[in-house]
Protein backbone atom coordinates (compact mmCIF):
# COMPACT_ATOMS: atom_id res chain seq x y z
CA UNK A 1 0.00 0.00 0.00
CA UNK A 2 1.34 3.38 -1.05
CA UNK A 3 1.72 6.24 1.65
CA UNK A 4 -0.97 8.02 -0.23
CA UNK A 5 -3.08 5.13 0.01
CA UNK A 6 -2.28 5.23 3.63
CA UNK A 7 -3.27 8.66 4.46
CA UNK A 8 -6.68 8.05 2.37
CA UNK A 9 -7.24 5.07 4.69
CA UNK A 10 -6.75 6.81 7.86
CA UNK A 11 -8.56 9.63 6.56
CA UNK A 12 -11.43 7.48 6.11
CA UNK A 13 -11.01 5.78 9.56
CA UNK A 14 -10.72 9.33 11.60
CA UNK A 15 -13.81 10.54 9.99
CA UNK A 16 -16.00 7.17 10.78
CA UNK A 17 -15.07 7.66 14.18
CA UNK A 18 -15.86 11.24 14.51
CA UNK A 19 -19.49 10.66 12.84
CA UNK A 20 -19.66 7.92 15.65
CA UNK A 21 -18.75 10.43 18.04
CA UNK A 22 -21.01 12.95 17.54
CA UNK A 23 -23.98 10.14 17.05
CA UNK A 24 -23.00 9.30 20.39
CA UNK A 25 -23.03 12.90 21.80
CA UNK A 26 -26.37 13.85 20.24
CA UNK A 27 -27.48 10.19 21.86
CA UNK A 28 -26.99 11.89 24.82
CA UNK A 29 -28.60 14.78 24.39
CA UNK A 30 -31.74 13.66 23.06
CA UNK A 31 -32.32 10.56 26.01
CA UNK A 32 -31.39 13.25 28.66
CA UNK A 33 -34.41 15.57 26.70
CA UNK A 34 -37.67 15.87 28.83
CA UNK A 35 -40.91 17.16 27.87
CA UNK A 36 -43.56 18.90 29.56
CA UNK A 37 -46.55 16.31 27.95
CA UNK A 38 -46.78 13.70 25.50
CA UNK A 39 -45.10 16.20 22.52
CA UNK A 40 -42.20 14.76 21.91
CA UNK A 41 -42.33 12.87 18.29
CA UNK A 42 -39.36 10.70 17.27
CA UNK A 43 -39.04 9.27 13.41
CA UNK A 44 -37.14 7.36 12.26
CA UNK A 45 -37.56 6.28 8.03
CA UNK A 46 -35.34 3.32 7.01
CA UNK A 47 -33.40 3.73 3.30
CA UNK A 48 -35.55 3.53 0.17
CA UNK A 49 -38.47 4.37 2.04
CA UNK A 50 -41.13 6.57 0.13
CA UNK A 51 -41.35 10.03 1.71
CA UNK A 52 -45.13 10.27 1.03
CA UNK A 53 -45.80 7.20 2.65
CA UNK A 54 -44.44 8.88 6.09
CA UNK A 55 -46.01 11.85 5.24
CA UNK A 56 -49.16 10.14 5.10
CA UNK A 57 -48.65 8.92 8.55
CA UNK A 58 -47.84 11.90 10.25
CA UNK A 59 -51.60 13.18 8.99
CA UNK A 60 -53.27 10.37 10.19
CA UNK A 61 -51.43 10.42 13.53
CA UNK A 62 -52.33 14.94 13.72
CA UNK A 63 -55.95 13.86 13.56
CA UNK A 64 -55.71 11.05 15.82
CA UNK A 65 -54.41 13.52 18.48
CA UNK A 66 -57.71 15.78 17.75
CA UNK A 67 -59.27 13.31 20.31
CA UNK A 68 -57.05 14.47 23.21
CA UNK A 69 -58.82 15.83 25.99
CA UNK A 70 -56.37 18.47 27.27
CA UNK A 71 -56.11 20.98 25.09
CA UNK A 72 -52.86 22.50 25.94
CA UNK A 73 -51.29 18.49 25.34
CA UNK A 74 -53.46 18.15 22.49
CA UNK A 75 -52.03 21.57 20.85
CA UNK A 76 -48.47 20.83 22.01
CA UNK A 77 -48.64 17.24 20.05
CA UNK A 78 -50.36 18.80 17.21
CA UNK A 79 -47.52 21.51 16.57
CA UNK A 80 -45.14 19.09 16.88
CA UNK A 81 -46.57 16.94 14.17
CA UNK A 82 -46.77 19.65 11.90
CA UNK A 83 -43.01 21.00 12.80
CA UNK A 84 -41.99 17.55 11.88
CA UNK A 85 -44.12 17.16 8.14
CA UNK A 86 -42.28 20.85 7.46
CA UNK A 87 -38.91 19.09 8.19
CA UNK A 88 -39.88 15.96 6.19
CA UNK A 89 -40.92 18.78 3.02
CA UNK A 90 -37.30 19.44 2.76
CA UNK A 91 -36.51 15.71 1.33
CA UNK A 92 -37.56 14.72 -2.08
CA UNK A 93 -36.15 11.32 -1.51
CA UNK A 94 -35.37 9.33 1.57
CA UNK A 95 -31.34 9.70 2.03
CA UNK A 96 -29.17 6.37 1.25
CA UNK A 97 -28.62 6.02 5.03
CA UNK A 98 -32.68 6.98 6.17
CA UNK A 99 -33.50 9.74 7.59
CA UNK A 100 -33.57 10.90 11.35
CA UNK A 101 -35.84 13.41 12.95
CA UNK A 102 -36.84 14.39 16.18
CA UNK A 103 -39.22 17.27 17.10
CA UNK A 104 -40.65 18.17 20.27
CA UNK A 105 -41.07 21.04 22.94
CA UNK A 106 -38.89 20.23 25.97
CA UNK A 107 -38.11 21.89 29.60
CA UNK A 108 -34.15 23.28 30.16
CA UNK A 109 -33.08 25.54 32.43
CA UNK A 110 -34.58 28.85 31.43
CA UNK A 111 -38.13 27.16 30.52
CA UNK A 112 -38.96 24.95 27.66
CA UNK A 113 -37.46 24.89 23.88
CA UNK A 114 -39.11 23.94 20.97
CA UNK A 115 -36.45 21.88 18.75
CA UNK A 116 -36.09 19.84 15.38
CA UNK A 117 -33.76 17.89 14.88
CA UNK A 118 -32.89 16.03 11.75
CA UNK A 119 -29.63 13.95 10.39
CA UNK A 120 -28.83 11.32 7.80
CA UNK A 121 -27.02 8.51 9.99
CA UNK A 122 -23.45 7.65 8.88
CA UNK A 123 -24.58 4.56 8.11
CA UNK A 124 -27.78 2.68 6.98
CA UNK A 125 -30.31 2.24 9.66
CA UNK A 126 -32.46 -1.02 9.75
CA UNK A 127 -35.04 0.28 12.11
CA UNK A 128 -38.59 2.33 11.34
CA UNK A 129 -40.04 4.07 13.73
CA UNK A 130 -42.47 6.64 14.86
CA UNK A 131 -43.12 7.47 18.65
CA UNK A 132 -44.75 10.10 20.82
CA UNK A 133 -44.20 10.46 23.93
CA UNK A 134 -43.01 12.63 26.87
CA UNK A 135 -38.99 11.70 25.75
CA UNK A 136 -37.63 10.81 22.72
CA UNK A 137 -36.89 6.95 21.63
CA UNK A 138 -33.18 6.96 20.86
CA UNK A 139 -32.85 3.25 21.38
CA UNK A 140 -32.72 1.64 17.60
CA UNK A 141 -29.91 4.84 17.62
CA UNK A 142 -27.42 3.01 19.53
CA UNK A 143 -27.17 0.26 16.72
CA UNK A 144 -25.57 3.33 14.96
CA UNK A 145 -22.18 2.39 17.55
CA UNK A 146 -22.14 -1.14 17.35
CA UNK A 147 -18.35 -1.99 16.16
CA UNK A 148 -19.47 -2.59 12.28
CA UNK A 149 -16.03 -3.28 11.25
CA UNK A 150 -16.04 -5.91 8.51
CA UNK A 151 -13.02 -8.82 7.83
CA UNK A 152 -12.03 -10.69 5.28
CA UNK A 153 -11.01 -14.36 5.63
CA UNK A 154 -9.46 -16.55 2.55
CA UNK A 155 -9.31 -20.03 4.00
CA UNK A 156 -7.54 -22.35 1.49
CA UNK A 157 -6.07 -25.87 1.44
CA UNK A 158 -4.89 -28.62 -0.79
CA UNK A 159 -9.18 -29.17 -1.94
CA UNK A 160 -9.99 -25.46 -2.85
CA UNK A 161 -10.63 -22.09 -1.10
CA UNK A 162 -12.95 -20.03 0.68
CA UNK A 163 -13.31 -16.21 0.87
CA UNK A 164 -15.44 -14.95 3.24
CA UNK A 165 -16.27 -11.99 5.96
CA UNK A 166 -17.34 -11.37 9.28
CA UNK A 167 -19.78 -8.23 10.72
CA UNK A 168 -20.27 -8.28 13.84
CA UNK A 169 -22.26 -11.58 14.38
CA UNK A 170 -22.97 -11.95 10.31
CA UNK A 171 -20.51 -14.64 8.65
CA UNK A 172 -20.82 -14.52 4.76
CA UNK A 173 -19.46 -17.03 2.08
CA UNK A 174 -18.38 -14.41 -0.62
CA UNK A 175 -17.77 -17.63 -3.25
CA UNK A 176 -15.61 -20.84 -3.11
CA UNK A 177 -14.11 -22.74 -5.55
CA UNK A 178 -12.03 -26.27 -5.53
CA UNK A 179 -9.20 -27.56 -6.87
CA UNK A 180 -7.91 -30.99 -8.00
CA UNK A 181 -3.96 -30.80 -7.24
CA UNK A 182 -1.75 -33.58 -7.99
CA UNK A 183 0.36 -35.39 -4.88
CA UNK A 184 3.48 -35.85 -4.40
CA UNK A 185 4.95 -38.51 -6.37
CA UNK A 186 7.55 -41.12 -5.04
CA UNK A 187 8.98 -42.85 -7.30
CA UNK A 188 12.34 -41.86 -9.30
CA UNK A 189 13.73 -41.37 -12.60
CA UNK A 190 12.90 -38.88 -15.69
CA UNK A 191 8.97 -39.20 -14.82
CA UNK A 192 9.60 -38.22 -11.02
CA UNK A 193 11.00 -34.91 -12.25
CA UNK A 194 8.43 -34.04 -14.99
CA UNK A 195 5.56 -34.80 -12.51
CA UNK A 196 6.92 -32.33 -9.90
CA UNK A 197 7.21 -29.62 -12.46
CA UNK A 198 3.43 -30.31 -13.52
CA UNK A 199 2.72 -30.24 -9.99
CA UNK A 200 4.33 -27.13 -9.15
CA UNK A 201 3.10 -25.28 -11.58
CA UNK A 202 -0.45 -26.28 -10.60
CA UNK A 203 0.17 -25.31 -7.23
CA UNK A 204 1.39 -22.09 -8.60
CA UNK A 205 -1.60 -21.92 -10.79
CA UNK A 206 -3.95 -22.08 -8.01
CA UNK A 207 -1.97 -19.39 -5.79
CA UNK A 208 -2.20 -16.74 -8.44
CA UNK A 209 -6.02 -17.83 -8.66
CA UNK A 210 -6.60 -17.05 -5.31
CA UNK A 211 -5.07 -13.78 -5.61
CA UNK A 212 -7.22 -12.49 -8.15
CA UNK A 213 -10.09 -13.72 -6.49
CA UNK A 214 -8.93 -12.41 -3.18
CA UNK A 215 -9.05 -8.47 -5.41
CA UNK A 216 -12.19 -9.10 -6.55
CA UNK A 217 -13.71 -9.53 -2.99
CA UNK A 218 -11.94 -7.14 -1.04
CA UNK A 219 -10.81 -4.42 -2.71
CA UNK A 220 -13.79 -2.06 -4.01
CA UNK A 221 -12.88 1.17 -6.26
CA UNK A 222 -9.21 0.94 -5.86
CA UNK A 223 -9.61 0.49 -1.73
CA UNK A 224 -9.80 -2.08 0.69
CA UNK A 225 -12.69 -2.98 1.84
CA UNK A 226 -11.74 -4.81 5.41
CA UNK A 227 -10.58 -3.63 8.05
CA UNK A 228 -8.16 -6.64 8.58
CA UNK A 229 -7.40 -10.33 6.37
CA UNK A 230 -7.11 -13.43 8.65
CA UNK A 231 -5.70 -16.18 6.47
CA UNK A 232 -6.59 -20.05 7.78
CA UNK A 233 -5.78 -23.48 5.92
CA UNK A 234 -3.77 -26.47 6.78
CA UNK A 235 -0.30 -27.52 5.17
CA UNK A 236 1.80 -24.62 3.79
CA UNK A 237 -0.82 -23.01 1.27
CA UNK A 238 -1.71 -20.08 3.73
CA UNK A 239 2.59 -18.71 4.26
CA UNK A 240 2.80 -19.33 0.64
CA UNK A 241 -0.12 -16.64 -0.27
CA UNK A 242 1.30 -14.56 2.62
CA UNK A 243 4.52 -14.69 1.23
CA UNK A 244 3.69 -14.32 -2.46
CA UNK A 245 4.94 -11.78 -4.71
CA UNK A 246 1.35 -12.33 -6.44
CA UNK A 247 -0.72 -11.27 -3.44
CA UNK A 248 -1.58 -7.67 -3.39
CA UNK A 249 0.36 -5.34 -1.15
CA UNK A 250 -2.52 -3.36 -0.31
CA UNK A 251 -4.22 -6.51 1.24
CA UNK A 252 -1.12 -8.23 2.37
CA UNK A 253 -0.42 -5.26 4.37
CA UNK A 254 -4.09 -6.40 6.15
CA UNK A 255 -3.07 -9.45 7.14
CA UNK A 256 -3.79 -9.77 10.77
CA UNK A 257 -3.23 -13.08 11.98
CA UNK A 258 -2.19 -16.35 10.10
CA UNK A 259 -3.81 -19.86 11.71
CA UNK A 260 -3.64 -23.34 11.13
CA UNK A 261 -7.38 -25.06 11.00
CA UNK A 262 -7.85 -28.59 10.29
CA UNK A 263 -10.59 -28.46 8.12
CA UNK A 264 -11.50 -26.60 4.53
CA UNK A 265 -14.83 -24.78 3.40
CA UNK A 266 -17.31 -23.69 5.85
CA UNK A 267 -16.06 -25.52 9.02
CA UNK A 268 -12.29 -24.11 8.02
CA UNK A 269 -13.77 -20.75 8.23
CA UNK A 270 -15.84 -20.76 11.89
CA UNK A 271 -12.72 -22.37 13.36
CA UNK A 272 -10.63 -19.63 11.81
CA UNK A 273 -12.78 -17.19 13.61
CA UNK A 274 -12.72 -18.67 16.55
CA UNK A 275 -8.93 -19.09 16.75
CA UNK A 276 -8.71 -15.04 15.74
CA UNK A 277 -11.61 -13.98 18.16
CA UNK A 278 -8.69 -12.10 20.59
CA UNK A 279 -7.10 -9.96 17.39
CA UNK A 280 -10.60 -9.39 15.80
CA UNK A 281 -11.64 -7.46 19.21
CA UNK A 282 -8.39 -5.80 19.59
CA UNK A 283 -8.27 -4.16 16.32
CA UNK A 284 -9.71 -1.02 17.46
CA UNK A 285 -8.08 -1.05 20.67
CA UNK A 286 -4.36 -0.97 18.73
CA UNK A 287 -5.53 1.34 16.92
CA UNK A 288 -6.06 3.57 20.06
CA UNK A 289 -2.73 2.23 21.61
CA UNK A 290 -0.94 3.75 18.35
CA UNK A 291 -2.26 6.65 18.63
CA UNK A 292 -1.14 7.30 21.98
CA UNK A 293 2.38 5.89 21.51
CA UNK A 294 2.76 8.55 18.71
CA UNK A 295 1.67 11.50 21.38
CA UNK A 296 3.62 10.46 23.50
CA UNK A 297 6.91 10.12 21.68
CA UNK A 298 6.11 13.52 20.32
CA UNK A 299 6.38 14.51 24.44
CA UNK A 300 9.37 12.00 25.35
CA UNK A 301 11.08 14.10 22.49
CA UNK A 302 9.96 17.40 23.47
CA UNK A 303 9.17 18.24 20.19
CA UNK A 304 6.72 21.21 21.01
CA UNK A 305 4.22 19.32 18.98
CA UNK A 306 2.28 18.60 21.23
CA UNK A 307 -0.59 20.33 23.96
CA UNK A 308 -2.98 19.20 26.42
CA UNK A 309 -5.45 20.25 28.41
CA UNK A 310 -9.09 21.94 27.27
CA UNK A 311 -7.76 25.51 27.27
CA UNK A 312 -4.32 24.97 25.67
CA UNK A 313 -6.08 22.18 23.23
CA UNK A 314 -8.93 24.77 22.29
CA UNK A 315 -6.10 27.77 22.07
CA UNK A 316 -4.40 25.65 19.11
CA UNK A 317 -7.71 24.87 17.57
CA UNK A 318 -8.64 28.01 16.76
CA UNK A 319 -5.41 28.61 14.75
CA UNK A 320 -7.04 26.94 11.95
CA UNK A 321 -7.68 23.36 10.92
CA UNK A 322 -3.77 22.77 9.42
CA UNK A 323 -2.47 23.32 13.51
CA UNK A 324 -4.19 20.10 14.52
CA UNK A 325 -3.09 16.68 13.66
CA UNK A 326 -4.78 14.53 15.95
CA UNK A 327 -7.36 15.17 18.38
CA UNK A 328 -7.96 12.95 21.30
CA UNK A 329 -10.76 13.54 23.19
CA UNK A 330 -12.27 11.58 26.44
CA UNK A 331 -15.64 10.47 24.92
CA UNK A 332 -17.63 11.26 28.59
CA UNK A 333 -15.43 14.71 28.95
CA UNK A 334 -17.65 16.97 30.99
CA UNK A 335 -16.96 20.35 28.95
CA UNK A 336 -19.40 22.15 26.62
CA UNK A 337 -18.30 24.87 24.79
CA UNK A 338 -20.47 27.47 23.42
CA UNK A 339 -19.52 30.48 20.69
CA UNK A 340 -22.36 33.28 20.83
CA UNK A 341 -22.77 35.92 17.91
CA UNK A 342 -24.14 38.66 18.53
CA UNK A 343 -27.76 39.48 17.00
CA UNK A 344 -27.18 42.96 15.84
CA UNK A 345 -23.45 43.48 15.54
CA UNK A 346 -23.05 39.71 14.29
Amino acid sequence: MSHSDTHQQQLCDTEFSIQQWKTRKMIQMLSEAKGDGTSMISLIIPPKSQISHFQTLLREEYGTAASIKSRVNRQSVQDAIVSTQQRLKDYDRCPPNGLCIYCGTIETERGTKRITIDFEPFKPISAKLYHCDSKFDTEPLQYLLECDDKFGFIIMNGNGVLFGTLQGNTRTVLTRFRVDLPRKHCRGGQSSVRFSKIREEKRHNYLRRVTEVAVQCFITNDKVNVAGLILGGSAEFKTELSQSSMFDPRLSSRVLRIVDVSYGGVNGFNQAIDLSADTLGNVKFVKEKQLLQDYFAEIGQDTGKYVFGVADTIRVLEMGAGAVSDLIVWEDLPVKRYELRHPTTG
